[in-house]
C-alpha cells in the first residue's frame, strides 16, 4: 500500500476511534480507492482476528457495489449537463476504458479478474463503472463483481495479513 493510502488509513482509524473495530473494518473498505486492501490491514492494526477482518472488509467492499450499479446512469445523466461533471465524466470515461482490456475480452469473467486482481485502481468500484459503460446486466454484474471481491479478499488476506 502505498504512503498516501496508508497515511489515509491511519487518519481514518482516529477519526473512527469512538466506533466498534468492525464498523471502523466496513467504513474503509467501503472506500473507493482504499477497498478492501486497505480494510484487511486495517483490521490486523485493530487486533481483529484474519476471519473477523476478512468478513467485515468484504461487506464493506460490497455495500456499494448494487447502488453504484443501479444509480451511476440515472444520476450521471442528469449532472453531464454541469461543465465539471462532464469534464470528469469524460476523464472517468477514458480512465475505465483504458482499464477495461480484461473486461472486452472476457465479457462477465473480465470483471471477475478486474476486481479479483489486486492492482492499483482496480476493483470493485472500477469493475462497477466498467460494468455500466459496457452495458453489463445488473444481475451479471453485481454477482460477477462480488465473486471477485471475494478472490480479492483471499489474496490479500493470504498475502498481506501476516505481515501485520
Amino acid at each position: 500500500m502505498d504512503s498516501f493510502k496508508k497515511t489515509i488509513q491511519e487518519g481514518l482509524i482516529e477519526h473512527l476511534s469512538f466506533l466498534p473495530p468492525e464498523a471502523i473494518i466496513v467504513i474503509i473498505s467501503a472506500l473507493p480507492i482504499i477497498e478492501l486492501r486497505g480494510g484487511l490491514p486495517a483490521g490486523a492494526f485493530l487486533d481483529l482476528s484474519f476471519q473477523s477482518a476478512l468478513v467485515y472488509s468484504i461487506l464493506g467492499n460490497l455495500l456499494p457495489i448494487a447502488p453504484i450499479l443501479l444509480l451511476f446512469r440515472p444520476i450521471s445523466k442528469w449532472l453531464v449537463r454541469f461543465n465539471f461533471y462532464d469534464r470528469f465524466y469524460h476523464w472517468l470515461y477514458q480512465r475505465t476504458m483504458s482499464k477495461s482490456r480484461k473486461l472486452e475480452k472476457y465479457g462477465a469473467f473480465g470483471l471477475v479478474l478486474f476486481t479479483a486482481v489486486p492492482f492499483p485502481t482496480t476493483g470493485a468500484y472500477s469493475a462497477c463503472l466498467a460494468a455500466i459503460l459496457f452495458f453489463i446486466p445488473f444481475r451479471v454484474a453485481f454477482l460477477s463483481i462480488s465473486f471477485g471481491v471475494l478472490v480479492s479478499a483471499v489474496i490479500m488476506g493470504i498475502i498481506t495479513y501476516p505481515l501485520y
